[in-house]
């Protein structure tokens, strides 16, 4: 985050895939508690949000 807040161009572009799976684990996680037939999948939930 520093490196953002330092205003290097690419620090942004660095973290966005670590979030990006960490919100994907997180969504995954959410929905395997979710009763069967649903048919939202993890990628799809962390597009919506």
């Amino acid at each position: 985050m520093d490196q953002i807040h330092q205003g290097d161009p690419h620090a942004a572009g660095q973290l966005l895939p670590l979030v990006y799976e960490e919100l994907r684990w997180l969504a995954a996680h959410k929905l395997a508690h979710e009763t069967p037939g649903h048919t939202l999948q993890p990628t799809a939930l962390v597009h919506e949000a």
